[in-house]
């Protein structure tokens, strides 16, 4: 984590880091280097070096369902057992502070990538920035043109202005 790190403490605004999809799409959809974990303890990690926001983007469209995306958006308790130990994990988006997530549809960029599975509703993409407005995202866009980088510079902004408005109020020295 010690790059994590160098990038957390450079003065950047916005910490992204994509999950791009599922826990149990992640191996099918990543580079198998990169897994669902790996990138929850990247943004929690981001956040602990002092953060003030991080985000991360989910693809749409590659076979995910419904009581998946909630798992990654909100965190439930799972026990892994292995032959050797038990693991408790609950730390998924919310767990570990996410402010911002971005849905998007997965488009398939060459016939050597793997298949969209489905083209999603723009009813359902409204649902879900719904949902993860209710969860407390401090900040969502959702729909089927959105793309990991949408609005980058809109957050960064609100969070200067955010800031300074703080700083007003006398709650940052």
């Amino acid at each position: 984590m010690e790059n994590v790190s160098l990038v957390a403490n450079s003065g950047l605004d916005v910490y992204a880091h994509n999950i791009e999809t599922v826990e149990d799409l992640t191996p099918f959809v990543r580079d198998r280097r990169a897994t669902f974990r790996q990138s929850l303890k990247v943004l929690e990690h981001a956040k602990k070096e002092g953060v003030r926001i991080t985000k991360t983007s989910i693809m749409l469209g590659v076979g995910e369902t419904e009581d998946q995306i909630m798992d990654a958006l909100r965190g439930e308790l799972k026990v892994i057992r292995t032959r050797d130990s038990l693991s408790i994990i609950t730390s998924e988006l919310r767990k570990v502070d996410v402010d911002v997530v971005t849905f998007g549809q997965y488009m398939r960029p060459t016939k050597r990538h793997m298949k969209v599975d489905r083209y999603v509703e723009p009813s359902e993409f409204d649902r879900w920035k719904q949902i993860a407005d209710d969860m407390g995202f401090l900040y969502v866009a959702s729909g089927p043109l959105v793309r990991s980088s949408y609005k980058v510079s809109l957050l960064a902004s609100f969070r200067l202005s955010f800031l300074t408005q703080v700083h007003r109020l006398g709650n940052i020295s």
